[in-house]
């Protein structure tokens, strides 16, 4: 059966982040974490099989995208805040754990909650993000990750960025999705969900912040740190951002983890391999 999405506004750690929930009220909480530059709409090949194997699953729009509140300082946008962002919504959902899974900037989240507040987290997945440890390092010794990671320095400068993606109706972030995923990903009417999230006032200076202050506050995102709770990385080969290497290093940071890699899928896995991924997930999130 297919379960009604559900959109609320939930207080957390004293702004309001744009949730949409699904399934059961009582089943086991899943919460899926976006990435760059998504929003809740990224998941939206997981969310119904997720509802329909019983868990209730909540997506939150992350602070500085679409309808969530978009604090100005780049400070509100470092790991440990968006962290806490994740921690609130169990608070708000009543629960003391959860399983978690992040994809791009929502896997750097999740890896940073599994190290500092492993009793909150069940299990962990994570979706083409390598432990922030093994990025730090490859980013110092290889001229190849270097090369791929330039649009983060591009990031780093003020307003400019911003100006370029907006130019000819977000033409660029348009083409970024395109051109870096398999072909047929983003549809037409994919894109204007995004644009329309892109849109929204203040939107895209927060959601690039999130780049910011990873570059300002670097020390918080890259400290290393084993990962206790039970970890499933899950990586697209063709990946047009970070190289497939960093997935199987980061194993070494895990007690218990497993990597499955998708050989012909990109950075956009659960776009584009969305029912195997959905079996994978199904899989592991179930407890042993």
């Amino acid at each position: 059966m297919a379960y009604e999405l559900e959109h609320h506004q939930v207080a957390t750690n004293g702004l309001h982040v744009h949730v949409v929930q699904c399934g059961p009220p009582i089943g086991p909480l899943v919460i899926l974490l976006h990435g760059f530059p998504e929003f809740w709409f990224g998941w939206r090949g997981q969310i119904q099989a997720l509802a329909a194997a019983g868990y209730r699953v909540w997506v939150p729009d992350q602070r500085g995208y679409n309808l969530s509140d978009k604090p100005r300082p780049v400070a509100s946008y470092t790991i440990d805040q968006l962290g806490a962002d994740v921690l609130g919504l169990l608070t708000a959902a009543g629960r003391p754990s959860a399983r978690i899974v992040g994809h791009d900037w929502g896997a750097a989240v999740v890896w940073w909650l599994a190290m500092h507040h492993p009793d909150k987290i069940e299990r962990a997945a994570v979706l083409n993000v390598p432990h922030p440890a093994v990025l730090s390092r490859t980013l110092r010794r290889s001229p190849k990750q270097l090369l791929k990671s330039w649009y983060i320095f591009f990031f780093q400068l003020p307003w400019l960025p911003e100006k370029l993606l907006r130019r000819k109706n977000w033409l660029l972030a348009r083409r970024t999705l395109q051109e870096t995923s398999r072909r047929g990903t983003f549809s037409a009417v994919d894109l204007q969900q995004y644009e329309q999230a892109w849109s929204q006032p203040g939107a895209m200076t927060g959601m690039i912040n999130w780049y910011r202050a990873a570059a300002r506050y670097a020390r918080r995102l890259a400290r290393p740190g084993r990962v206790t709770v039970p970890v499933h990385i899950i990586w697209g080969r063709r990946d047009a951002f970070l190289t497939a290497g960093m997935a199987r290093q980061s194993l070494a940071y895990c007690n218990d983890g497993q990597l499955t890699y998708f050989d012909k899928a990109t950075h956009w896995v659960q776009h584009e391999e969305a029912e195997a991924v959905n079996e994978l997930l199904l899989r592991f999130l179930k407890p042993a």
